[in-house]
């Protein structure tokens, strides 16, 4: 009961790859333009689903939460939008749910705010979604192996990142023991 976590979900990073591959298949001819910058908020709210099944009421989770365990809630990440073309609280507005977590850059939070309203939308639209994802298919675009493809990209960000922050912690150890 005492244990707190999220699942950490990288949002924007879905539609900007996404985005190119469906501008590389323009490019040999289909007309893509009702696909574009629809996958990432696609993705979130199929996982949101998969949330619903496991820690709803009637989950396999059920269990657990009547003794006190808490619900691990999902965490939109890498939620402002990239591309300019795109409304900046489209990772906002489109994700808004019970449990959800979502990290929000100062100038996100401010376009937030100014809305008039806000209510629960994770769950709209799923049949679409699902659609969306089988005509990506049809195009040769696997969300497998995007989100596969961003995982790797993102341990690896990551492992640069802590590894740097090692390196300098250990140079300053050495300078502090001269």
């Amino acid at each position: 009961s005492g244990v707190a976590s999220v699942a950490s979900f990288f949002v924007s990073r879905i539609d900007t790859l996404v985005d190119k591959l469906l501008e590389e298949r323009r490019a040999e001819g289909p007309n893509v333009d009702h696909l574009l910058g629809r996958a990432a908020v696609a993705n979130a709210r199929l996982a949101y689903a998969r949330f619903d099944e496991v820690f709803g009421p009637s989950g396999e989770f059920a269990q657990l939460a009547a003794r006190g365990a808490r619900v691990q809630r999902p965490l939109w990440a890498s939620t402002s939008t990239k591309n300019p073309a795109y409304s900046p609280t489209k990772y906002v507005d489109s994700l808004v749910g019970p449990h959800t977590v979502n990290t929000l850059p100062p100038a996100t939070i401010e376009e937030t705010l100014a809305l008039d309203t806000v209510g629960v939308t994770i769950r709209d639209d799923l049949d679409a979604t699902r659609t969306l994802f089988d005509e990506l298919g049809k195009l040769g675009i696997d969300i497998e192996d995007v989100t596969d493809k961003l995982r790797v990209d993102g341990v690896a960000a990551f492992t640069r990142s802590f590894d740097d922050l090692l390196g300098n912690l250990s140079a300053r150890q050495t300078v502090r023991q001269r």
